[in-house]
This record gives structure tokens, C-alpha cells and sequence, in this order.
């Protein structure tokens, strides 16, 4: 996890402005910075802040090799194929670490194969001074952020998080967009004299259940078409195997639930085979004795992890809101909300796997069971993955980020996604009133998991993190109750017409995200994330959802 900044054909007339705007996102990369022009092209600027994952010695960026040396080079990412690439096409490796593929692919096969090729997860930036070219790409589900700010005359920034070009949007000239940059697109452009740049193509190169053009990982004859079961168990061990890539330390989130706990279990599998010379550490984050803390307690002692409790109070809600809406770039109401909780300890782990992906692929969320047809729930899922970058992905990255770690989510690997996209629809959709009922059957009787764990229901965020006695969505209600007017929440129709906010905790988040982002809602957002196909549901939180059955007596002594 890094954070990648470059600034073109923009008059930057002192370095303040280019220092005060580069070094808002520090935070994701706090060990070393860099900023390097070179004078062929006017007013371009590379920026870099880095957290050393892999090659501490020569991993710094903008990244030059002595065999291209009219190439620069940003990425944020892991290239998890970079070995297999190397073997494919005998490149030969200057440093070890895993982005140099970029540049050997873009020199050797052209801008069109650099990302098709990439099996990980990057946002890149790569400028070429000969050809006079700038190359900039996202991983497929946009588990890498980055924003993209361009003029109708050329000017082009981009930046991991938008809070690095906020500023810069008050010296461009002519008319322009500041917005995420899609994820499974690149975009080429032409450096013009004056260093401004003119784009030449934007490209969808993947959409979600597309089928990989590199060469897979588990190769694809060697699945059994009869074992759906197995195949999903050696595509979701092979996507956790292949992200143990790193020199730092590594742990996982854990909240006791399906989709972290499945990670978890077999990151400590696969850390034991690997012979990793320490102990996974597991995190678990809540209020008091919630219904989360408990479970990961249970799951963390089965499988033997490292772990470690972060408890967070109403005080610290109160404290940390605004700060997290700063953070996360967003005013998307579910989305704060499942914010709330932070690592905010000190540790030795660096890289942090989470479960993230899971409901969207495998058709986690409560109101799938009110799915139309097999049909409406597989589009379904891939709107959500298409998507998830503005939601659930953000979120990720950012709660991480913020604290200097850096996230791997294996659900959203590029074969795994594939292959179970890619089974028929109607086993993919709950059965018996059970999510995921086709991920939890695939490890049933493994003994990977405590089975009260692998077959745990579903719980809104709010509720699995929060204290028997209070919710954390009642904590909220109560702190914007005394920071938003009646009179204010009748006129937000008025004030804010796209989004508008219906509640006193959606026009709060609203205008705290405006006070930092003002005018940007539009582009950041199109659409509040909010369940399908529920009747006269206005909120987000699966606890409104007829089939939500977190707070019965019987669920609760079965999760206990």
C-alpha cells in the first residue's frame, strides 16, 4: 500500500502548492516520499509516498531502471503473477519488487497488454518520455483507489484519494471533472510541448465474471467439473496463498462472522505451510461484549491466531465521526456507518486481509433472498461488483489506509470471482432461507471453521459491533438528533437535490462530506447503496429487512 500523486501541464508557479496538496495522503505511505520531474516534459511532477512491502532496498518510486530509462513509473498494487510473467516473456528482474512488470510488459508487448496481463491489484500511472505517452490503469474491482482530475485543455492530476486534489481544482483553468478513476479501465495519453495532456483512448479491458487473459494461477483443466465443492475450496485457498507476498508481517480482520473467519482460517493454514516465522495476528473490533467480539473469540482460539480485541465506545463514535467521513471521501450512509470502527493500536503487522467481496459475489446480503429470479440476483451481484469500489472497496481501503496498513481481500481474486460467477445461478441464490449457502456447504465438514461459525447468519454491521444494550445505530441517532434541525432536514431537498437525504443522519453526513468536498457529491456518488427489491425499506441497515432475525432469542443463543 502506497500513495501515488502526479500533477501534468498544470502551472504550478511554487512548491508549496505542490507540497501542501502531496502530502495529504502521507498516511499511506509514511516511511519514505519522493517527487521528481524531468525537464523533457514542462510542468510534470511524479509523487510518491511509500510503505515498504516487498524490496525495502530498491522499491522506491517514481521507479527508473537503467534498461528504460525514459520510463517512470507509479503504481499502488501487488502483481501477484509477476513471477509467472517474468518466466512467460524471460524478463529479467533489476529489483525485486513485483510492480517492475509493468514496465517490462509495456516495453515489450505495447500499453493494451500492460494491464489485461496483471493478475493483482494496482493503480498505476506510467509516463513515457520518448514516446511522449502517460499510461494510466485500476485493477478490475478497484481494490486500489485512485482519482483523476482533467480539463478540456489538457490538464491531468491524479492522486490515490481525492482529498490530494481538492486544492489543485481551484488553480485549473478551463472546464473540469474530479472523479474516481473506473476500475477495469486504462486510459493513454499524449504529452503535448507544453506538458499538457491530450487523452488518445479510454479502455474497459474486464468486467466482473469476465474470464482472466493471464494465466491463471490454478490452471483451469485441473478443476473437477464435478466437484464444485472442492474447486471452490482450492480457488479460495490459492487466492489467500498468493497474497502471502510481502517482507512485513501479516494478520487479518476478524469479526467472527462467514466471510472473515473463512479468510482468516486459511491465511493461518496457509502461514503454516508457508513456515512464516511468526504467528498470524487476528483483530476483532467492537463495542463491549458485542455479538462480534464474541464469535472472532471463538474463531481466533479455534484456529489458533495471535489475537486482539479493539473496543470502541460511544465516546469514541461522538469523537471519530467527522474524521471518518474526511477519510473515506463519502457521505454514503451504510457506508460511514460500518466505518466507525478502526486499528487503532499499535502492532507489528503491516498487511491486513479482510473478508471483503463475499456478500457481493456470493449473494451474501439479507434481501437476496426477495430476489426475483436466479436471473435478477446474478446481475444483481455483478452491479454490486461493478460498484463495489464506491462502497464496500472504499471503505476497505480506507480504514486501513488511514493507519498505515495494507489491505488484501482474496473473495474479490480475479479467477475465484470468475469461476463462481460462472456456476449456474439458481446454486448461487440462498437456499432455505440461508446466504451464501453454496460458499458455507463448500467447506461444511472440513472442520475449517467451528460449524455455529461457518453457518452464522447474517447481522447489520451496526449490530454485530455494538454492546447488547445499545446498537451502534442507536448511538448515532442520537448524536446527529443534537446536530441537525427539523427546519434543516425539510430544506434538504432544496439544498441538496441529487442524494438528497431523508434523515437527520444522512444530511449530517452530507454536510460534514461538503465541508470537505464541496460540489463533488455528484461524481463521487451516483446513488446512495441501499437493498433491492424490499418494500417501503428507506434505510440501509439489513436490521429493517423482514427476514433480519440478529436480535431473537433463539439466534442469539445459537451465535452464544
Amino acid at each position: 500500500m502506497c500513495g501515488i500523486w502526479a500533477l501534468f501541464g498544470l502551472d504550478t508557479q511554487s512548491l508549496t502548492c505542490i507540497c501542501e496538496n502531496f502530502d495529504k495522503i502521507s498516511h499511506r505511505g509514511p516511511e519514505a516520499f519522493k517527487i521528481e520531474f524531468d525537464n523533457r516534459v514542462k510542468n510534470g511532477y511524479l509523487g510518491f509516498h511509500r510503505l515498504t512491502i516487498v524490496d525495502g532496498l530498491y522499491g522506491m518510486q517514481p521507479m527508473r531502471l537503467h534498461k528504460y530509462p525514459n520510463l517512470f513509473l507509479l503504481c499502488n498494487g501487488e502483481i501477484y503473477n509477476c513471477e509467472r510473467l517474468q518466466k512467460q516473456y524471460h524478463f529479467e528482474y533489476a529489483t525485486k519488487c513485483d510492480v517492475e512488470a509493468i514496465m517490462h510488459l509495456y516495453t515489450c508487448n505495447g500499453a493494451d497488454s500492460v494491464a489485461r496481463s496483471l493478475d493483482g491489484v494496482f493503480a498505476f500511472c506510467l509516463m513515457d518520455v520518448t514516446k511522449r505517452r502517460i499510461l494510466i490503469a485500476r485493477d478490475p474491482y478497484g481494490v486500489r483507489p485512485l482519482f483523476k482530475l482533467y480539463s478540456d485543455d489538457g490538464q491531468l492530476a491524479i492522486c490515490s484519494e481525492s482529498k490530494g486534489l481538492m486544492e489543485i481544482t481551484k488553480r485549473i483553468s478551463g472546464k473540469w471533472t474530479l472523479e474516481p478513476f473506473r476500475p477495469g479501465h486504462y486510459e493513454e495519453y499524449e504529452i503535448l510541448d507544453d506538458g499538457r495532456a491530450k487523452i488518445l483512448s479510454n479502455i474497459c479491458y474486464y468486467k466482473p465474471g469476465d474470464k482472466p487473459s493471464f494465466q491463471v494461477f490454478i490452471p483451469w483443466p485441473t478443476l473437477n467439473p464435478k466437484d464444485i465443492h472442492g474447486n471452490i475450496r482450492k480457488l479460495l485457498s490459492a487466492a489467500v496463498e498468493k497474497r502471502l507476498m510481502a517482507d512485513r508481517r501479516i494478520g487479518c480482520l476478524l469479526s467472527g462472522g462467514l466471510d472473515s473467519s473463512l479468510v482468516a482460517a486459511l491465511l493461518v493454514k496457509q502461514a503454516k505451510e508457508h513456515n512464516l516465522p511468526y504467528k498470524i495476528q487476528s483483530f476483532a473490533i467492537g463495542m463491549g461484549d458485542s455479538p462480534d467480539i464474541v464469535a472472532a473469540r471463538q474463531v481466533a482460539d479455534y484456529i489458533g491466531s495471535e489475537h486482539h480485541e479493539i473496543i470502541f465506545t460511544e465516546k469514541d463514535v461522538i469523537d471519530i465521526l467527522n474524521k471518518v467521513i474526511y477519510s473515506l471521501e463519502t457521505y454514503d450512509i451504510t457506508t460511514i456507518r460500518a466505518s466507525i470502527g478502526y486499528i487503532k493500536q499499535n502492532t507489528e503487522t503491516t498487511v491486513i486481509f479482510s473478508g471483503e467481496g463475499a456478500d457481493e459475489l456470493a449473494q451474501g446480503y439479507i434481501y437476496f433472498r426477495d430476489a426475483p429470479s436466479a436471473a435478477d440476483a446474478h446481475n444483481e451481484s455483478l452491479r454490486l461488483l461493478k460498484d463495489i469500489y464506491l462502497y464496500d472497496g472504499l471503505r476497505a481501503d480506507r480504514t486501513t489506509s488511514a493507519f498505515s496498513l495494507e489491505l488484501r481481500v482474496p473473495f474479490l481474486d480475479l479467477q475465484f470471482t470468475s469461476y463462481y460467477l460462472s456456476l449456474d445461478s439458481n446454486i448461487r441464490q440462498p437456499q432455505d432461507g440461508i446466504e451464501k449457502h453454496l460458499l458455507r456447504a463448500a467447506f461444511d465438514g472440513t472442520d475449517l471453521l467451528p460449524l455455529n461459525i461457518l453457518w452464522r447468519h447474517k447481522e447489520a454491521f451496526s449490530d454485530g459491533v455494538a454492546s447488547i444494550k445499545k446498537s451502534l445505530f442507536q448511538v448515532i441517532q442520537e448524536i446527529v438528533e443534537n446536530r441537525v434541525h427539523d427546519e434543516d432536514l425539510s430544506a434538504a431537498h432544496t439544498k441538496y437535490p441529487h442524494c438528497t437525504p431523508r434523515t437527520k443522519e444522512a444530511l449530517y453526513y452530507r454536510n460534514i462530506f461538503e465541508s470537505y468536498y464541496k460540489g463533488r457529491a455528484e461524481s463521487f456518488i451516483p446513488y446512495f447503496w441501499m437493498p433491492r427489491w424490499v418494500k417501503n425499506v428507506t434505510d440501509p441497515s439489513a436490521r429493517f429487512i423482514k427476514h433480519y432475525a440478529a436480535n431473537t432469542d433463539e439466534q442469539s443463543a445459537e451465535n452464544n
